[in-house]
């Protein structure tokens, strides 16, 4: 028996529709949801445990896949089965975690899992942008607490225009790509990259984006009201000490507050606010710190909150005693690490980043293969931020799904300042050394200054910040170059970057509801101008990028060769490039160009000298002597019946320079005119067609013996009269 469903349709207004339904799939899930655009269709689940954990946080695991069935491809490499997810897949389910997980009730412990997974691909459609509809709409179907139904949407700008949930290659047309994720009052994420656009074009992108947004939180609700709403389950919720509360805050408010006051270190800070916090839980016996202990720490962090952000808005002092707008000392170096193509360091406080640069060739380049996508990166970013940054220690295990977002965000900021005609595959390496603010932003600048430093012709510089917001109903306070403790005790972290022209990327993130667009602006506002005093810093320890790679840095140069030649250059085997190579201490990389049917090579070398022995052997390669055209040859090889001979301006080209082609008189020996090693003019006839070579003579330089008769030919027998004879006397 075929079950009912439900569905409700999206009209995206220019011929495209989304479409999301119910009651057909993954029906002992809590919650599941089909979602349809074009031929891509996303299965969502939402399953969340009935018995509470023991952990002090909310513990929801978000799991985005894209299934290669989906796209009808296998998974590449020795297993064919999906494996770890993807750099990709661990974006989105970061973009939509973001949006979802401040709207599950605080005191909600209990273990969610909300699967989201590709099912079929549609190559006109990016299936990311569907993902938050898909996950708030699973969870709408649900008992699941859940405040209100959200969602999130692509925006790019093609040719002026703003465009919701676009194409693959309408994003690649566009000069602005960007994700939002909104309630129906609130936008509360966004991210993306832009050609350095002003601020309210960036504001006006976000507007557009929400309004697509309320008409799907408006279709979740119309699909719930279809199916019929669950009640929301019961759980158990942690109880309330009023009296406690005010103990606590009164022991605690004033004393966090003074301390806030002072300015000190992050360090010094932590231990004036460590001692506090035990002074107020010595206040209480032993049994009633067993009894009590949850609720005292929660109940002294809300007044340590509180007197932090009061400070902040009542005096516009920060933690760390900066006023608002004020950013951290900052100071700079390059050229840090002798043995690397391109080193620098950026200091902002607190915080410190070392990033590195190397240089390659296509072969470096970083390949992706993931269900929906296949392509190449030539310049990617990776970040990595260890332990000790922030003096603390901690097991290692693989990359964290922080440090691929943040390097996505700092790899985003820079992509679009490395030059067309860039010829290498570049690598930037950002070590998070100190942290205390945003180390995505300290890794943007110092991963500009090491492109410079290795001498890479970025368009612009491009620096970054992460700003900070904290408000209580009608006061507000914009924060520049936010701490980390600004981070968590705020409504708002918002990291922008850009030149001094625009915003190239931005990662925002909004705890409040109903921030407004004028709130929104100001922020912008008082980014650029950190920003343009950080990229002050910047300028002021490298002005421009270095003119030239570094001595020990390779060298490449890019050259052509027609298609048919390919195959020479390699040799049988690959035998000729690898000696070629060996010969010269170089990189040759060939690639074949479909569209223009020629082959791209590329030579990667630390030493001139040896690019140039490839380059002439290229040349050489191509060389073509002009019909009638005169040429200085060198005598290699003496024979019997002539000379081989090479050209000097194309060495390894050879040709037969015969006897009878040296000179107007009979010559009986070669050597008798010409030895191994002399270097003669010739003048070049072309292609014999009776002796099937090329044909070169010294002789046509010559001037003619006086009296010098030509020797008559005589003509060829005529093979048909010859065979008539013979068929003749057989007779």
């Amino acid at each position: 028996m075929i079950p009912k469903t439900f569905k409700e349709i999206i009209d995206l207004g220019d011929g495209r529709e989304i479409s999301i339904e119910t009651g057909k799939l993954a029906k002992q899930a809590h919650g599941s949801v089909e979602v349809r655009m074009g031929d891509a269709v996303l299965l969502c689940t939402v399953v969340s445990s009935y018995t509470p954990t023991k952990m002090d946080f909310f513990p929801l695991t978000l799991d985005y896949r894209e299934k290669f069935a989906a796209a009808g491809r296998y998974p590449g490499g020795f297993l064919k089965r999906e494996g770890r997810p993807s750099n990709d897949e661990i974006l989105v389910m970061r973009l939509v975690d973001r949006v979802l997980r401040p709207l599950f009730p605080s005191d909600y412990k209990f273990e969610t899992q909300v699967m989201i997974q590709l099912m079929s691909h549609d190559d006109e459609v990016m299936p990311d942008a569907l993902a938050g509809l898909a996950a708030s709409a699973a969870i709408q179907l649900s008992d699941i607490p859940f405040e209100y139904p959200i969602s999130e949407v692509r925006v790019a700008r093609v040719n002026g225009e703003f465009v919701v949930n676009p194409s693959r290659s309408q994003i690649e047309e566009s000069d602005m790509d960007m994700m939002v994720g909104a309630s129906e009052d609130s936008v509360s994420m966004v991210e993306g990259e832009m050609h350095e656009c002003s601020e309210e074009d960036m504001t006006e992108a976000i507007k557009f984006g929400h309004e697509a947004i309320k008409a799907q939180c408006e279709a979740q609700k119309r699909l719930v009201a279809q199916v019929g709403k669950k009640p929301t389950r019961e759980y158990e919720t942690a109880n309330e000490n009023e009296d406690l509360k005010q103990k606590i805050n009164g022991a605690a408010y004033q004393k966090s507050y003074d301390i806030a006051k002072q300015g000190l270190s992050k360090q010094e800070r932590s231990e004036a606010f460590s001692a506090l916090k035990e002074e107020v839980v010595d206040m209480f016996s032993e049994e009633e710190q067993e009894e009590l202990g949850d609720m005292i720490s929660k109940y002294f962090k809300e007044a340590h909150k509180n007197a932090i952000r009061d400070l902040t808005l009542n005096e516009g002092i920060r933690l760390d005693g900066r006023k608002t707008t004020d950013i951290r000392p900052i100071w700079c170096e390059v050229d840090y690490l002798p043995s690397t193509h391109g080193s620098a360091i950026f200091t902002r406080g607190e915080t410190q980043a070392l990033a590195t640069t190397t240089l390659g060739t296509s072969r470096e380049a970083n390949t992706i293969d993931n269900a929906t996508y296949q392509g190449e990166e030539t310049f990617y970013l990776h970040y990595n931020f260890p332990p000790f940054c922030t003096g603390e220690a901690y097991p290692i295990r693989g990359t964290s799904r922080r440090e691929i977002g943040h390097g996505n965000l700092a790899q985003r900021a820079l992509k679009n300042m490395i030059p067309e005609d860039c010829p290498y595959t570049v690598r930037v390496v950002s070590e998070v050394l100190e942290s205390n603010g945003s180390s995505s932003m300290a890794t943007v600048c110092s991963g500009t200054m090491s492109l410079m430093d290795a001498g890479i012709q970025l368009k612009k510089p491009v620096s970054g910040i992460a700003m900070g917001l904290i408000s209580e109903g009608d006061k507000y306070a914009v924060l520049s170059d936010i701490l980390g403790d600004e981070d968590h005790l705020g409504d708002m972290d918002f990291k922008v970057t850009g030149t001094e022209d625009g915003i190239t990327a931005c990662q925002m993130d909004i705890k409040v509801k109903g921030l407004s667009y004028d709130i929104l602006i100001k922020a912008l506002k008082q980014a650029r101008d950190g920003r343009l005093h950080i990229l002050d810093k910047i300028t002021e320890t490298i002005a421009q990028p270095n003119e030239n790679v570094k001595a020990h840095a390779p060298k490449i140069v890019t050259t052509t060769i027609p298609g048919d030649y390919i195959g020479s250059l390699i040799g049988p085997g690959g035998k000729t490039i690898q000696e070629l190579q060996k010969e010269t201490e170089t990189t040759i990389v060939i690639n074949e160009d479909e569209e223009t049917e020629q082959g791209i090579v590329e030579i990667l070398g630390t030493n001139q000298d040896g690019i140039d022995q490839v380059l002439a052997k290229i040349e050489a390669m191509l060389f073509k002597p002009e019909k009638g055209s005169v040429y200085e040859v060198k005598v290699i090889k003496i024979l019997d019946f002539g000379a081989v001979v090479e050209y000097v301006e194309a060495p390894g080209n050879e040709t037969l320079l015969h006897i009878s082609e040296l000179a107007w008189e009979r010559t009986n020996n070669v050597t008798d005119v010409v030895n191994v090693g002399d270097v003669i003019d010739v003048k070049y006839f072309g292609f014999d067609p009776r002796t099937k070579k090329e044909k070169v003579s010294r002789k046509a330089l010559l001037p003619k013996p006086e009296g010098y008769k030509e020797r008559s030919s005589k003509p060829r027998r005529d093979n048909n009269r010859r065979d008539n004879r013979r068929d003749n006397d057989r007779k």
